[in-house]
Order: C-alpha cells, then sequence, then structure tokens
C-alpha cells in the first residue's frame, strides 16, 4: 500500500481576459462563470472614475444588483467593513477595482466571507493582481495575508497602458525580482529541507528571463507592452498557485522591499524596491546581478537609491533589517542577515548606493 500523503488545492483563476477595451464584456463574463446576480465593488476615489462608474453601469445594464465602496487603506478595519457591507447587501461576488489597495482588500473580504473575487487592475504594477495573497496593514505593520484567488482577471489594456509608466516598469520590476525568489527557495530546499516545487519554480523564472530579454519592449503608452507585462503578471501569480504559497515570487528581495516600508520616511513602489533588491540579492548569490540592473535601466525602472527617491541610510538599514521579515522563510540572508559594513559594501559594490 503506497504510503504516499501529498495533498494541495491550487485556486487559479478560471477566465482571464486581457485586451483592448474588455469591461463591456464583464457581465457575460459573470454569467458564463455563474455567478450570483448581486455585486459589490470595491474602488478607491481614484480607480472609481477610471472604471468603477463604467463597470457599474454594464453591470446594472446587465440586470446585476450593483453596490460601491471606495476605501483608503489596505487594513484589517477597512476589509471588517467591506465584509459586513457585503453580508448586509446579501453580495453574491465582489469585483477589487484597481492597481493594488482596492484589489487586496477585496480578495481578503471575499476570502473571509466565501465569496468569489473577480479582479480588475487599472495599473500593471504587482503580481497581486492574480495571486491568492494580498499586502495589508496589521497593526500598522504590512503583512502578506492568505487571501481568495481571483475567479477571474479583467485587465483592459487600453487603462492599462494610459496608467502612469511608472506603475508598469514597477511591475516589471517585480517580475524580475522572480529570479532572485527563486533562487533563494532553491536555497531553503537544500539547506532547510523546505518543499520545492520544479513546474511552479520553472515557470516563475521563465517569466522573468522572457522580461529580460525583451526589455527593450516595454514602452509608455503602448498597449503591448502592457499585454506582455500583464501576461508576466499572470504567470507569476499561477506560480504562487502552483506552489501553494508565495515562495515562487517572493524572496529576500521582497524582505528588503517591506524593510524599506517601515524604515523610510517616502517609500517607493513595491515593484520598484523589489527590483533594486534583487539586483543585490543577485550579488550575494553570485549571479549575474548587472543583467538584471540592466533591464531595469532599459526598462526605465529604477536601479539604484536615488532613482528611486531612497536615501543611503534608508538602504543600508533595511539590508541589516530585512531577515528579521518573515523570519520563517528562508533565504541567502539566512537567520541573523548582513553586518552594517556588509550591507555598506554590498550596496556600493551594486551601485545601489
Amino acid at each position: 500500500m503506497s504510503d504516499f500523503s501529498k495533498y494541495r488545492v491550487m485556486e487559479l483563476p478560471r477566465n482571464v481576459i486581457i485586451g483592448h477595451g474588455v469591461l463591456p464584456g464583464i457581465p457575460k463574463d459573470c454569467k458564463r462563470l455563474g455567478l450570483p446576480k448581486s455585486a459589490l465593488l470595491v474602488v478607491d476615489e481614484v480607480t472609481k472614475k477610471i472604471a468603477g462608474i463604467e463597470i457599474e453601469g454594464y453591470l446594472q445594464d446587465a440586470g446585476f444588483d450593483v453596490d460601491m465602496v471606495s476605501i483608503g487603506e489596505a487594513d484589517a478595519e477597512t476589509i471588517a467593513e467591506v465584509e459586513e457591507q457585503a453580508k448586509e447587501n446579501h453580495t453574491g461576488f465582489l469585483l477589487g477595482i484597481g492597481g493594488g489597495r482596492p484589489i487586496d482588500v477585496a480578495k481578503c473580504a471575499s476570502f473571509n466571507i466565501k465569496r468569489h473575487f473577480i479582479s480588475v487592475p487599472t495599473a500593471a504594477s504587482h503580481d497581486g493582481i492574480v495571486s491568492g495573497r494580498a499586502s495589508v496593514l496589521v497593526d500598522g505593520v504590512k503583512k502578506s495575508l492568505e487571501a481568495q484567488s481571483p475567479i477571474a482577471v479583467v485587465a483592459d489594456t487600453e487603462i492599462l497602458a494610459s496608467s502612469p509608466f511608472r506603475m508598469l516598469a514597477a511591475g516589471c520590476g517585480d517580475i524580475i525580482s522572480n529570479k532572485t525568489a527563486v533562487l533563494d527557495w532553491k536555497l531553503a530546499q537544500r539547506l532547510r529541507n523546505e518543499e520545492y516545487s520544479s513546474y511552479a519554480a520553472t515557470l516563475s523564472e521563465i517569466t522573468a528571463d522572457l522580461l529580460i530579454e525583451q526589455a527593450d519592449q516595454v514602452m509608455p503608452g503602448v498597449e503591448e507592452s502592457a499585454w506582455n507585462v500583464v501576461k508576466a503578471l499572470t504567470a507569476s501569480g499561477v506560480a504562487m498557485s502552483i506552489a501553494g504559497s508565495s515562495r515562487p515570487a517572493s524572496g529576500s528581495e521582497h524582505k528588503f522591499s517591506h524593510a524599506l516600508d517601515m524604515i523610510a520616511e517616502k517609500p517607493a513602489l513595491h515593484g520598484e524596491q523589489c527590483g533594486i533588491g534583487s539586483i543585490m540579492m543577485m550579488y550575494l548569490h553570485g549571479g549575474n546581478w548587472q543583467s538584471i540592473r540592466d533591464a531595469l535601466k532599459i526598462i526605465g525602472a529604477p536601479a539604484n537609491a536615488e532613482e528611486a527617491g531612497l536615501t543611503r541610510e534608508d538602504i543600508i538599514q533595511a539590508l541589516v533589517k530585512a531577515h528579521d521579515i518573515k523570519p520563517e522563510r528562508y533565504t541567502i540572508l539566512g537567520y541573523h542577515g548582513l553586518t552594517q559594513e556588509a550591507a555598506e559594501r554590498l550596496a556600493e559594490k551594486t551601485g545601489v548606493i
């Protein structure tokens, strides 16, 4: 009799709709998925104007009961408020419309009240638009929480291409940083016997490699650029679903980014910080850190502290403290991290400071 006992649930989007002018098709997509006729749209004040009101109209014209909530921060209190509104309105499913916070709130609320969730990104700035993880403020500290994977992703390339190019470039940084995340995962598998998925790791790594190779094709205001970046972000999210964790896309470079969020007076975008972190973490791994730096420069994403609006002290202190972020996740930083002197040498050697 076999003693094989592995078990995993992989939650993947059933539909991924990417293209020009796809928002009017959302009601048909909802019906095709068999979703209930009542929806709660989670937006912020910006994304409400960009796509929220438009989507509300399409759903209402198709006979859906629609409510909309505009949120400020993605924190535990806001999530609880959205959950309460969804329950009071007997909401059948949620749509998160935005770049980060509305999607994170919608995916957490839908997870907690067991409803489906549709992701409608208005900016391609990170892979959270597809993943089953959410970045949420808990007691003033940003944490990565388990959340609902979207049943569908609807990405309008016209909207994504018209968003600030900085957002698209940040999304590229988040994808490229998969390179060091996978190396950290392999290291944890060898040194700590951590469970490792070669399928998830390969998908994540290939996605990053393709983006590095095609860095010169990422351009402002070009829908095909938005198309390629969203496909890469989707693949990264799928890799996490296959792995059952964020391991394929989050390692030491993400620890560095989260440390910056706590230290810097004005942090850069998440993907920007991960890209810069990946340059330095690849150096620690003994890999081709120059290729990551060069790809970021070609795309137009920051490759050093000055370009990201960060200070020398921000970078050094984040490097020193990064190992304390999510300490159970083993990376190239180990359990004790870098000394002040080692952090300074690393940042200077790679040109980050």
